[in-house]
Parts: C-alpha cells; sequence; structure tokens
C-alpha cells in the first residue's frame, strides 16, 4: 500500500496496492485540509499530519483515525462526541484566513466576480492585496490559465497574503507585486481592475492604462463619502455604467419547527462601486 495514500475503509483497489484516483479524492489524506464540524455547529479547519492530534472543545481527536476515512463520515473524539468530517469549500477557507486587516467577505467576493465577468482564463489586478481574502478568490476563478497581479505597498501584509494563498494551494495563480501603484501597473489590456484601498479615485488614470477597453473595474468603499468621491471622479467620458450596491445576507435558522431569522447577521460591510472602462 502506498504510504502516502490511504484507501478509504473495504475499498477495492483497480490494481493491488494503488488506490485508484476515485478512491483518493472519496477519502482523507495526508497533507489534506479537512473541516471538522461538531454538533453545536462550532468548526475548525486542519491540515491532516500522521502522528497529530485535533483539540477540540469536545474532545480530542486523532489524525490517524481521520486519514483514510470517507469525506462526509461522521468520527468520534475521544470523549465520544461526534464531529462531520468535510473538505472545507473556499468560503469556510477564507473565513479562517490568517489576518490583520479587514476582509472581503465572501458575500461581497462572489458577487464581485459574477459583476466583474471573471472566470478561468481572465488576467485581473488587484490593488491592496490585504491579507489575500480577494486575491484567493480571484486566484480560484481565473485558474488554471488566468493570472491575478496583485500590488501590496505594505510588505509586511504581501508576506501575510503570500502565506495565505500557498496553504490554499493558489499561490501558483498570483503574482505578488510590491510598490505604491501611483507608478502604474506593469499590465496592459487586462479583463478587470480592482482597487481594494481607500482612496481609489488618486489611481484611477493608472486603472484605465491597465484595463481592456470595455472592461470592468470596482471597487470597496465603507463610507458614504468615500463612495460619492469616486462617483464624483468617474463621472467623465473614459469611465461609464456607474452603479453602486450593497450585498446583504440575512442567514435564517435551519430548523423546520422554527424556521426564522438568525438573531445576529453581518450587515454593512462595504459598499460596491462598479465601471466600464470607455474610449475617452
Amino acid at each position: 500500500m502506498s504510504e502516502d495514500r490511504i484507501p478509504c475503509p473495504e475499498s477495492q483497489p483497480i490494481q493491488e496496492g494503488i488506490p485508484s484516483s476515485e478512491e483518493r479524492l472519496a477519502c482523507a489524506q495526508p497533507g489534506d485540509l479537512a473541516l471538522l464540524v461538531g454538533p453545536d455547529r462550532r468548526w475548525q479547519i486542519l491540515r491532516l499530519e500522521p502522528g497529530q492530534t485535533a483539540q477540540t472543545h469536545r474532545g480530542v481527536l486523532a489524525h490517524d483515525d481521520l486519514i483514510g476515512q470517507p469525506w462526509g463520515s461522521t468520527v468520534l473524539s475521544h470523549l465520544g462526541q461526534p464531529f462531520l468530517l468535510l473538505r472545507p469549500s473556499l468560503h469556510d477557507l477564507i473565513l479562517r484566513l490568517r489576518r490583520t486587516t479587514q476582509i472581503v467577505y465572501p458575500k461581497e467576493a462572489g458577487y464581485i466576480l459574477l459583476k466583474m465577468n471573471i472566470g478561468p482564463g481572465c488576467r485581473v489586478v488587484e490593488a491592496g492585496t490585504g491579507s489575500g481574502a480577494l486575491t484567493a478568490v480571484l486566484a480560484h476563478a481565473v485558474r488554471p490559465a488566468g493570472r491575478v497581479y496583485s500590488y501590496e505597498v505594505r510588505p509586511e501584509m504581501q508576506h501575510l497574503a503570500r502565506r495565505n494563498l500557498e496553504r490554499l494551494g493558489l499561490a501558483d495563480f498570483v503574482e505578488f507585486k510590491q510598490r505604491d501603484i501611483a507608478q502604474g501597473f506593469d499590465e496592459t489590456g487586462v479583463d478587470a481592475v480592482f482597487l481594494d484601498l481607500p482612496n481609489p479615485w488618486d489611481y484611477l488614470e493608472q486603472a484605465h492604462a491597465a484595463v481592456v477597453n470595455g472592461g470592468y473595474l470596482g471597487s470597496l468603499l465603507p463610507t458614504a463619502n468615500q463612495v460619492t468621491r469616486l462617483l464624483a471622479a468617474l463621472e467623465s467620458p473614459k469611465w461609464g455604467l456607474l452603479e453602486v450596491e450593497e450585498v446583504l445576507l440575512p442567514p435564517y435558522k435551519a430548523v423546520s419547527a422554527r424556521f426564522r431569522p438568525e438573531d445576529r447577521m453581518v450587515a454593512h460591510t462595504g459598499f460596491l462601486i462598479f465601471a466600464r472602462a470607455l474610449v475617452g
């Protein structure tokens, strides 16, 4: 049996000693990121490593007991408490990123992809890498043939973002660039530019020079004063189809007997501003 690939219990490899690709995908393997969800819906993400343990509020789970188990299994802690063993989604991973600044939340990030038509093969410039949350979403969307060019002036933030993207296995789809974008972007003819900065109005010329004619500009700002200032700067022949939107995502209790809104929600996190680059 391969030492680094563990088949599911009672599985039947196609060849003696070699687990099939279906088995590798269906079962937790060493090095995989795993999502453990307890009976109270509290959860954690861990990378499975032989010999390690997961400490939870409801007992300890040995990684060796998780490796080889089918995804979707129920596993027990040493206290007999049940946990679901699942593959984490990108949504889960973004919420657990190491960060020192506010991030672009998944509720905005997914909408940004649709609004700016970002998908496989696209080339996207991002200004303001931060902790890399939006960078990860963009990289996940444009892979395998696309590219994200992410600019950040703070070396410590770029280092953190790079580590986060490496942990998610997405760093190969990103070019990290540390410099002030007042000098302009290296790229031209990109499909979209996203300015995650407190003063995006100062960099509209640089963005217009980088994006293809008819391409997309996006920004996320927390206050109305910033929005009106950006709109005033965008009211020029070089930009059109200006839009301002806010994404609210109220959660509900998913229980048939008491279906109702949750008591708490993440409400206002920012205003999304979009525009299209025009020949002007």
